[in-house]
């Protein structure tokens, strides 16, 4: 196999994650560990993540295995709201605007003033003031 200068860029990842993974003489410390306040997980350790996260936590696999499984059920639960709760509402864009990335995301919040069985809310300020429009909860 010949190397030339033509796949190099598909070498620079590698380069890169071994400058900022070594250590630096100057500061005994690698820049990714200033970056972050910790070091780097290392390929490996993505390989086999169950070893990496047994020793740092010092659970045994079965518990391991059995909070993974209730943190993945959690997100497939459908969110209950009663009256009362605050929320926060998503805002969809009408139309693509470039100045998005700077604008918010979600507003509120606010108070939740009744709940229907299909998923709808009726949404109040935090000042009791009512919204007309009912809000999809999904």
């Amino acid at each position: 196999m010949t190397e030339t200068y033509k796949d190099s860029h598909e070498k620079l990842p590698f380069a890169l994650y071994a400058y900022r993974t070594s250590v630096r003489t100057s500061t005994r410390a690698t820049p990714i560990s200033f970056v972050y306040g910790m070091e780097a997980i290392l390929p490996i350790e993505v390989e086999i993540p169950s070893l990496w996260v047994l020793s740092e936590l010092k659970l045994d696999e079965a518990e391991w295995i059995q909070s993974r499984y209730d943190q993945l059920n959690l997100i497939e639960e459908k969110r209950v709201f009663h009256e009362g709760d605050l929320v926060l509402k998503k805002i969809f864009p009408m139309q693509k605007d470039f100045r998005r990335k700077w604008m918010p995301n979600w507003e509120g919040p606010y108070v939740v003033r009744k709940v229907f069985s299909g998923g709808a809310l009726i949404l109040a300020e935090m000042d009791g003031k009512s919204r007309r429009n009912p809000v999809n909860a999904d």
